[in-house]
């Protein structure tokens, strides 16, 4: 990819703020509702969830929104007649794999119930980093240095 079409790539939906974060995601829910959905939607099961707010789970917007601006690069005419076929061998199935996975991240959610997430717990990096500097003396040590 040369730099001119690196700089007319829309910008990645976690990179979004504010209004520009809300008019992104409301084009996204309309390619998910419209054409995502009706034509790709399987049944929802325990082992295929789906999540009928899957806008409050930020992975799914990450990865849906991945996969909506490789759909668009895909099917644009410049793809060529194999776009479309490049885009679900490549980007259709991983993604709605890790979505839809019973531990992905709409696991607990079922028709009509949305289930918040609880991200895991980190520790903060410049914290742990300050506390390995101040070592304890050995109150052992015999060396003067």
């Amino acid at each position: 990819m040369n730099e001119q079409q690196s700089s007319d790539a829309p910008p990645f939906i976690l990179f979004l703020d504010g209004t520009e974060y809300a008019e992104e995601m409301s084009r996204l829910a309309v390619w998910v509702s419209d054409l995502l959905l009706p034509v790709y939607g399987r049944e929802v099961t325990s082992q295929q969830p789906w999540c009928p707010r899957w806008w409050e789970h930020p992975e799914a917007v990450a990865r849906l929104h991945g996969l909506w601006l490789a759909w668009q690069e895909h099917t644009a005419p410049a793809a060529g007649a194999s776009g479309p076929a490049v885009w679900h061998r490549d980007h259709l199935g991983a993604v709605l794999s890790e979505l839809r996975s019973p531990s992905g991240p709409f696991a607990g959610c079922k028709s009509g119930s949305h289930r918040p997430k609880t991200p895991p717990a980190a520790e903060s990096y410049e914290d742990a980093v300050a506390a390995s500097r101040q070592i304890d003396p050995d109150p052992y040590e015999t060396s003067l240095w």
